[in-house]
This record gives C-alpha cells, structure tokens and sequence, in this order.
C-alpha cells in the first residue's frame, strides 16, 4: 500500500511546537527577569540611601559635639569610625562658614563590572546633614558630609542579577518542558497515532479499518475529530461501491442490452472483428445473420409495449438456444438481432440453419397465457465473399434483411452484389421523389367500384402513378414506402386529395356526379391540422363532404388509435365518410370496429384472388361479409377478376366490388366515357 512520507523530526509538529514554546517561554522569562533586575537596581538604591541615612544620624552627635567643642581629634575620630564602612569614600565635618574642621577620603574601588553598574547607579552618592544642638533652642553649628562609593552596593546588585537571570531562565526553560511534554501528550502524540492509523487504512477498502480514538480523548475534539473521520471513511467506502456499481452498470448499458441481457450493437462488432481475425487465421469462413421480427411496430400497437418487451425477450432466449455452431447472439436495436455462424463449411449450410432458425422463430410465442404468432425475416451475409471487416460485413446483412422486408415476410435472403446498386437505386429515387410533384410527373387514375346489386358504378378509387422522366412508369409499391419514410407523403397526399377534388368538380360539369374514395397515409391522420385542411380544399373546389371517402388501413390508425379516433370522429361529424382498407391483413379486433367512425369495410384482394379455389380465403371472405353485416358496415371486396367471384360475393351478401373484372385504374377522361357507356347500358 501507498504510504505518505515519513516527516524529519524538524519539520515534525512536535519540533516545532518545543521550538515555540522554548522561544516564547525563553523570551517571558527575559522579561520576567529583566523586570525582576530593574526592581532589585531600584531596591539597592534604595538600600544605599537608606543605609547612609543611617551612618549620618548614628555619627550626627558625636560630629556635632566635635563641632560645638572645636575639637579636631574628636571630629578626626568620628570620620574614622564612619570609614569602617567600606562604601564611605570620603567624608567631611565643617563649620558654618565651610571651615574644615576634619576630612579624609580615599579612591574609588576598581572593578570590571563598574561600567554597567555607574550606568545604573553612578560612581558615587553624595549625602550631608546639618549638625544643631536641641538645647535650650536649635542652634545651627555646621554640616557632615559624606560621599559614598556605589560600587560595593554594586557587586551585591549583580550577585543578585545573575541569581535572578539565571533562575529565571531556568524556571522558562523547566516551564518549555513541561508545557512540550503537556503538548506531546495530550495533543501530538495522539495525532501522531491518529496518522499511523490512517496510513495503515486500505484505500481501496476506507470503511474495512476504522481509527482507533486516543486514550482520555473520547468526549474532546479529537475524539470527535476520529469519529467524523470514520464516520467519512465508511461514506467514502459507501461511495466507492455505489460508484463502482455504476461504473459496472454503465459499461454494462455501453455494451449489452438492457432489456434482453444480449451484446449491443458495439461489442458484436467487436466480436464480429475478432471473429474476422480467428477465421483469417484459420482460413475458415463465417457468416452474420441479421434477423427482423416481421411487422413488430403493429404487433406493439395491437398487445402493448409491456408485451411487445416480454415478446424481445422471449425472442432473444429463443436465439441464444441455437447452438449449432453459433457463436454470439446480440440485439442490434428494436426488433432487429444478429448473430455470428462459424464453421461454414458451404451456402447450403448456412441455408439450411437458417431454415431451421426460420422454422423455430415462427412458432408462437405464449405471453402471459396468450399465443402471439410471429414471423422473421433474415438477411446473410459471408466472409469473406461479401466484406472483410466487420463494419462492412454487418452494414451489408441489415442491407440485405431489409431489402427481403421489402419483398416478403418470413423468409431469408443471401446478400449479392446486386444489393449495394439497388439501395443506391433507391436512394437516388427517394431524391427524385422530392421534384415529382413540382415537375408534375404524378398523375391520378381511377378504378370504378361497382354496386353487385345493380351493376351500377357508384364510385370510384382514386389511386396516384408516377410517370419519371427517364425512367419511365414507377410502380406505387416502390414509391409509396419511401414517401412514407420521409414524410413526403403528406404532400403527395395533399396533392391527391386537391387533383381529385378538381376532377370531382370538372365531371360534375360533365354530368358525372360521383363519390370518389381516395387512401389517407398514417401521416396525415397524424397531422394536427388535418380535418381543417381538408375541408379547406373541399371549400376551394366547391365541394361537399358527400363527394369524397378516406381509406385507411389498419396500420394506420393502430399506431395512435386515440388519437386516429378522435380525427375520423370529427371528419364524420362534417360528412366525410371512412373506409377501413385492407381489412383482415391486420390484427382485425372487434374492439376496434365498434369504436372506429366507419361506415365500409374493404376485403383485400389477397383473400379475393383465390376465392372458391383456397378453402382458407373462402372461409376468410365469408367471415369478413358476415362481420360487415353484424356490425351494419357496407362490404366492398377489391380485386373481383371472374364472374364466378363477382356471383360468390353478390351471393354471399357483399355490397360493392372493384377490380380488372370491370375496369383496371384508367385516367380521369377513359372514366368519363366508361361511366357514361355503362349508364347507357343499363337504359338499353
């Protein structure tokens, strides 16, 4: 474990504590101690002053009567006496008018220490007294003066400076001591242990070691300071897995699938490089199936988005229990998966196991007591004939399951060079897409729809072509899903709904009062502003509500069936009638035909185009014209070819029915004359 480095003993906190507190005690004690000096200097001069004040008034007698009487000797006598005294340096008894009667003096003591000392109290004091007789009056007879020699009183002062000098300091220093020793103790002693303690705690593990609280400090701040400081570790530990949790779950989320467990798109394409890599070593071959869940946006729509994921999830365990050979299965987004085969030993193989795959994917999957049928959708591709990296291989395989969307349901498709010019193709027609209206290369035809009950046309379906300019006619199943995929349908709608309007207004002229049902996108039942739109337009070529019909299909409205259903409501309450088309190719419910505004349902001519030859779409028919009539809905069955179906369906109870039989879709003028031929007929 990483551990702080050791601290020098000088750059320790005890170093620089004992230094503080050996300084500052040191300095007090100066102060202390020069102060405790000063008091002894004032102290010795007072001594010294004190002391000649004493000398004087013992000797003040004798010196008088030496004085009073003349008597030299005596006053000779008196000075002798008062020189005992070491400190005397001169003294002199005199006569009022400075007669001297007796003097002496002798030299200033020599010492070393007299410079400091004559700073402090000078060389010599000088004191003098005046000699008078109490008796009978005071009678004033001379002076005794003295001078003293500071120096003795001196040598006592700096015996007594350095006692207290030095037993000052020693008592800082004694004082430094014991107040380090306190300091060690009771402060960094244990912080020093708090220390050590901390730099034995694991870092990856803060919460797994807690500092132990110093002796005596469990109610003081340090104990306090120990117990926030584990009170930390442990959050710091909490904190450490929450976020190493996270870490976990993040790059979980980066790599895998949160809803299935399976890899995401990223780590397949690191598995799918890796297993490039493995078969270029072992010059073997693998291919990578892109898989798709037919239809999966209405399988959603019909049981829900909870189901729908329960659906995924089964969907994924079911892949990952083909074994043969597979080496990961991951979920590329939505309801497109792919996984790797390895060991290809020829296309049959790989055709077969998709089979097989087919086969397994398309049983039932039972959610929640109910069987949902699916079917899937596969595109393949092969390395390395196909691409040698992974990006390229995995972009081809979803290429190719689309491009067999777009053809077909349950089935699978290799990918083959063709594929690359087609997209390219589709793309370049998605651009010319934008121009067609604007260059008028879109024209509508009409397919009459005819009454079984009198043979009568009674309307007509309004269905758009496009003429390019190069490329000459483009079938509406090339054009209309890429118009729905970039929204330039509701343009192209818009524009069929005014041309048709037009041609309503300009038969009506003609004698031709007919209604016309033309097909609504799920984006324009989806646009906000729809219903106004079109009874704008309907304004603008002054027609009523009576002259058209929308066409929906199932998917339209199962998208947002709320929201579909209030738009649908609020073009019945104007007029505007509604047709379900298609019916039967959907998830058809009940449910959703008694809440629907519609007055017609159309049979799609899947069913129609076998009709008495399959027992399947018989049955099919029937059940649709039977439904129609329990709910009091108008049936019209669409692709009629042979008389034989056209009296199947009268025969059955259908109301209506278009297809090649009566007429192929033909332009506005071709239907004029077919409506009027057939008007004359019926008179002849």
């Amino acid at each position: 474990m990483d551990k702080s480095p050791r601290l020098s003993w000088h750059q320790s906190l005890s170093a620089q504590l004992m230094n503080r507190v050996l300084i500052t005690a040191l300095i007090v004690g100066f102060i202390l101690s020069a102060g405790q000096i000063v008091f002894e200097a004032v102290r010795t001069s007072d001594e010294m002053n004190d002391d000649a004040r004493q000398m004087l008034a013992v000797v003040r007698d004798p010196a008088t009567q030496a004085v009073y009487n003349i008597d030299p000797d005596l006053a000779a006598q008196v000075l002798e006496g008062l020189f005992e005294k070491r400190s005397i340096r001169h003294a002199v008894i005199s006569h009022p008018n400075n007669l001297v009667l007796a003097e002496k003096s002798k030299p200033l003591l020599h010492a070393d220490y007299r410079w400091f000392t004559d700073f402090v109290f000078g060389e010599e004091r000088g004191y003098k007294i005046s000699l008078y007789r109490p008796t009978p009056q005071p009678t004033y007879y001379g002076d005794l003066s003295v001078v003293l020699d500071t120096a003795y009183a001196s040598e006592l002062f700096l015996e007594r400076s350095i006692s207290i000098f030095v037993t000052g300091l020693l008592r800082a220093l004694v004082l430094a001591v014991v107040l380090y020793l306190v300091y060690h103790y009771l402060l960094t002693k244990p912080l020093k242990d708090i220390i050590s303690a901390l730099l034995r705690i694991n870092p990856a593990e803060p919460g797994l070691q807690s500092i132990p609280t110093p002796r005596e400090h469990e109610k003081d701040e340090l104990g306090l300071w120990v117990h926030s400081a584990n009170s930390l570790l442990k959050s710091i530990e909490e904190h450490q897995k929450q976020r190493h949790a996270a870490e976990a779950r993040v790059l979980k989320l980066s790599q895998y699938d949160s809803l299935t467990g399976l890899p995401n798109r990223l780590l397949f394409t690191n598995y799918v490089a890796s297993a490039i890599d493995e078969a270029e070593l072992t010059n073997q071959k693998l291919a990578i199936f892109c898989i798709g869940i037919d239809d999966f946006k209405s399988i959603n729509e019909q049981i829900g988005y909870t189901q729908g994921d329960k659906i995924l999830q089964s969907y994924a365990e079911r892949l990952l229990s083909q074994r043969e050979g597979v080496h990961t299965v991951c979920r590329l987004g939505g309801d497109q998966f792919a996984l790797i085969l390895f060991n290809v030993t020829s296309n049959y193989r790989v055709a077969s196991f998709a089979e097989t795959l087919l086969h397994e994917l398309s049983r039932p999957f039972e959610i929640d007591g109910t069987l949902i049928p699916t079917s899937s959708t596969i595109g393949i591709t092969l390395y390395p004939e196909d691409a040698g990296d992974a990006e390229r291989i995995m972009q081809k395989a979803e290429q190719t399951m689309m491009l067999a969307k777009s053809q077909g349901q349950n089935h699978f498709q290799f990918y083959v060079a063709s594929v690359d010019s087609e997209i390219r193709d589709r793309k370049r027609l998605e651009k010319d897409l934008a121009q067609a209206i604007q260059d008028k290369q879109f024209f509508v035809v009409y397919q009459p729809q005819i009454d079984l009950s009198n043979s009568k046309v009674i309307g007509a379906e309004a269905l758009i072509r496009w003429q390019h300019p190069d490329k000459g006619f483009i079938p509406p199943d090339q054009f209309i899903p890429l118009a729905e995929a970039n929204e330039s349908i509701v343009e192209i709608g818009e524009w069929v709904l005014n041309e048709t309007c037009r041609q309503i207004r300009e038969w009506s002229t003609q004698g031709l009062d007919i209604k016309v049902a033309v097909n609504l996108s799920p984006q324009q039942l989806r646009q906000k502003n729809f219903v106004p739109k079109v009874l704008s337009i309907l304004e603008s070529h002054q027609l009523t509500t009576s002259n058209i019909e929308f066409e929906i299909t199932e998917t339209s409205f199962m998208e947002n069936l709320g929201d579909a259903i209030a738009t649908l409501r609020q073009l019945k309450e104007y007029g505007v009638q509604c047709a379900v088309d298609d019916f039967g190719t959907g998830y058809s419910s009940l449910s959703y035909l008694k809440q629907l505004p519609i007055y017609k349902i159309k049979i799609d001519k899947q069913f129609v185009r076998d009709l008495l030859q399959d027992e399947d779409d018989t049955q099919i028919v029937h059940a649709i014209i039977q439904l129609g009539r329990s709910l009091r809905l108008e049936v019209i069955a669409e692709g009629v070819e042979t008389k034989e179906q056209e009296r199947f369906l009268k025969h059955d109870g259908c109301h209506l029915a278009q297809g090649f039989l009566y007429s192929r879709p033909i332009p506005a003028d071709e239907f004029l004359q077919y409506c009027l031929a057939i008007a004359s007929a019926a008179e002849a």
